[in-house]
């Protein structure tokens, strides 16, 4: 009988309490020292190293746990430090390491993308020529701080060369080759040191494994790992990939490492049907992911464990490890403070720790033949059963609607240039006109007043006059900035998904369901558990009140149906597509009442749109057709002179245009500012046929960029857009900056667009 033994990829780090966020934004507060925040960091290191070994897990990854993120971790060990930080101080330190993730008054951010196609934001390695060396071994400190607390050896992890060089920007085809040169013996390096300290397994992540690899790649990532197993003889390695199945399965199996880790959830079919074919070498440990890292929904495990008694009929592998599909950073941490969702569905969830006790239960199972308590797999059972019945699920006016949906659903009426001349004709907008995203800053008193409200300690009419005059002040500060159109500002709205989610029906939401999106900054998305439908309006009153208020127009705000599904956990049992157009169809009765309403401009927000793109370039085409119709069957019923924006952010879009482009929105608003002008570039080479803003400064960064910084965006923007298309915007919301500086900010982006304005009259 093959060994078998429990572990994991990676653990959330942020607590479950989000002790991790709040300590981390104490520091950048000045509220704790260096030493006071490594101490508070330790100690929730090793709770959670504790925690999963109470569960059973029987080996414990370490090298999960980050001060922002772990991508610039690796990039700060090796000294991947572009030149423009170097002059903060002569030996870099958490303040430069700061200074990458988060821009400072002296320098811009590195630039932050998707993590493959989650919700989590990494920032990009960007090598500027600079020498490598290995500044500092973190990993080896985590390793022997947690071999001093765990009874098993631990598992250091971290993600691997190939991946890690494939997603390092700033080097050409020509560097290429001697970057490499120098990254390889820093890996080798940090391995050498791990096996010196006791690791017995070193786990490397290559998630772009599961991509289709050119020719070039695959020998690439041959020469890597026979690199290392050559200059690194005693480690064992687990290469690790997830989020799909492996393309190039014969090839990468026979790499010269210990042990393969493949993604038996949303890699199932594939990985399956290349063990069934190439079966799996028996001087290898097989890990496979049988566990949902991305989702929370509790696993059938009566199934699960016949899937990998099924593999196990195929393959004997040396031994076999069972841990979740990827790590599960990309779920909360806990439903133990789940109190008040109701039974049936809080029976069905699954977070991570409980996560880890499916993976111990059939851990047990495979090893014993038989589950250890039979009543576990009944009430399993039981629970999905109970979910797939509910009357939440089984909606028929919902489901009469979509299937009343045609191809006419997803047209507007005349095209853009008609569009485009009576829209004109009826804003009367100035050349350049400048707005911003959508949201302002939401002060402690305004989450204060919003607590106390959702708490009962305040009425509703006190707080609903509150907004009125908290949105009338800041109503105020736009006209005084000389903003063209303006927003209510949000100050209802704790997030973007949530606040719609609490007033459509199909929607639960938790206490404290958190995930990391990016940095510090973490997101509670709600569950869509049944069938959505539109009850009521759920914007109409802000927008309509901000409006009555002021000679500008208003932009009536909302989320679009691809974002709410992707920055949302969705029911497993229905496609997204389906989920998606029910989100789409409850969203046009919301745009519509808006418009009736009197609001003529209407920015739906799709920043996850490609987020959700499969990773494989051969399923693109049909995410992207069903993706982009749920948009256009939202806005479609619209009338000409109704201006519908798009607003999209921290998103390569070099190879994304026509998808962007087939939204047919009347405005779209980008990010360019972390992209250092890579979008400008793009622009020249693929036009974009309709209204655009490219957002001049990051609203990420506490720093407030001079008027001549924007100035220049906007000068060399001019080349890729016409003047009467020419919008002007930061690059994503201002809910999370302060007031003064945003003021301060926008203040300058006014002031470069009138001189903008001015140059073109002269």
């Amino acid at each position: 009988m093959t060994n078998v033994k429990s572990t994991t990829i990676g653990y959330p780090y942020i607590g479950e309490n989000r002790e991790w966020k709040r300590t981390i934004e104490r520091f950048w507060k000045n509220d704790l020292t260096e030493t006071e925040l490594e101490q508070q960091l330790k100690q929730q290191r090793i709770h959670n190293l504790l925690k999963q070994e109470k569960l059973g897990i029987d080996q414990v990854t370490v090298g999960d746990f980050t001060q922002y993120d772990r991508v610039l971790d690796l990039a700060f060990m090796f000294n991947i430090i572009p030149n423009r930080y170097k002059t903060l101080e002569q030996s870099p330190s958490l303040k430069t390491y700061y200074a990458m993730a988060r821009g400072s008054q002296e320098t811009v951010a590195c630039e932050m993308t998707k993590w493959f196609n989650t919700n989590y934001h990494y920032i990009v390695p960007e090598y500027t020529g600079e020498k490598l060396s290995l500044q500092n071994n973190t990993l080896l400190s985590l390793f022997n701080e947690a071999k001093e607390v765990l009874k098993n050896t631990p598992k250091p992890t971290l993600i691997g060369p190939f991946t890690f060089s494939k997603i390092t920007k700033g080097y050409n085809e020509q560097q290429f080759a001697a970057y490499l040169v120098q990254l390889l013996p820093l890996y080798e390096e940090v391995i050498q040191q791990l096996v010196d300290a006791g690791a017995e397994w070193i786990q490397i992540e290559e998630p772009l494994l599961t991509q289709e690899l050119s020719d070039e790649d695959l020998k690439l990532v041959q020469v890597i790992y026979k690199q290392l197993a050559e200059n690194v003889p005693q480690a064992k390695i687990m290469l690790t990939t997830y989020f799909e199945g492996i393309p190039q399965y014969e090839q990468i199996v026979q790499l010269p490492v210990a042990g393969i880790g493949l993604d038996f959830v949303h890699g199932f079919k594939e990985n399956s049907q290349s063990i069934n074919q190439f079966g799996f070498p028996n001087d290898k440990v097989l890990a496979v992911g049988v566990i949902n890292g991305r989702d929370i929904w509790t696993s059938n495990l009566k199934e699960v464990s016949q899937q990998i008694d099924a593999i196990l009929q195929l393959v004997q592998p040396k031994e076999l490890w069972i841990q979740p599909s990827c790590s599960l950073q990309h779920t909360p941490v806990t439903t133990a403070s789940e109190t008040e969702l109701f039974d049936v569905l809080k029976n069905a969830l699954a977070f991570a720790d409980e996560k880890l006790e499916e993976i111990q239960q059939i851990t047990n199972y495979i090893k014993e033949g038989k589950w250890t308590n039979p009543q576990v797999i009944q009430d399993n059972l039981t629970n999905l059963q109970n979910l797939a019945n509910h009357v939440s699920r089984n909606n028929e006016e919902v489901k009469n609607e979509l299937n009343a949906l045609t191809e006419a659903d997803t047209k507007r009426g005349v095209p853009f240039e008609t569009r485009l001349e009576v829209q004109q004709k009826l804003l009367q907008l100035p050349s350049f006109p400048t707005t911003t995203i959508g949201s302002f800053p939401q002060s402690a008193v305004v989450k204060k007043t919003r607590s106390d409200w959702r708490k009962g300690d305040l009425s509703n009419e006190q707080y609903e006059k509150f907004l009125e005059e908290e949105t009338l002040r800041w109503v105020k500060i736009q006209e005084e900035l000389e903003l063209d159109v303006l927003v209510h500002g949000e100050f209802e709205r704790t997030d973007m998904v949530e606040y719609f989610g609490e007033k459509l029906k199909g929607f639960a939401f938790t206490k404290k369901a958190w995930v990391v999106s990016y940095g510090s900054r973490c997101v509670k998305p709600p569950v869509i558990y049944g069938d959505v439908q539109w009850v009521e309006p759920m914007t109409v009153k802000e927008t309509a009140f901000t409006q009555q208020h002021t000679k500008h127009w208003v932009k009536g705000m909302l989320t679009g149906p691809v974002t709410i599904l992707n920055w949302s956990f969705v029911r497993d049992d229905l496609s997204r597509e389906k989920v998606t157009n029910q989100i789409a169809l409850a969203l046009r009765k919301e745009i519509e009442a808006l418009e009736a309403a009197g609001i003529r401009i209407i920015q739906v927000d799709e920043p996850a749109l490609r987020e959700g793109l499969p990773l494989r370039k051969k399923n693109h085409s049909d995410y992207l057709r069903w993706a982009t119709d749920a948009f256009k069957i939202s806005t479609s019923t619209v009338k000409d002179d109704t201006q519908i924006h798009t607003h999209m952010c921290y998103c390569e879009f070099n190879d994304f245009i026509d998808p962007i482009i087939s939204l047919d929105a009347d405005v779209i608003s980008l990010e360019t500012s972390r992209s250092h002008g890579e979008l400008t570039h793009s622009l020249k080479e693929n036009p974009y046929p309709y209204g655009i803003g490219l957002g001049v400064y990051d609203i990420h960064s506490p720093r407030v960029p001079s008027v001549e910084e924007m100035a220049t965006i906007l000068e060399e923007s001019l080349v890729t857009i016409p003047v009467q298309r020419f919008w002007v915007n930061p690059d994503c919301g201002l809910k999370t900056r302060g007031e003064t500086e945003t003021v301060a900010a926008l203040k300058n982006m006014v002031q470069a667009t009138k001189n903008l304005r001015n140059a073109q009259l002269s």
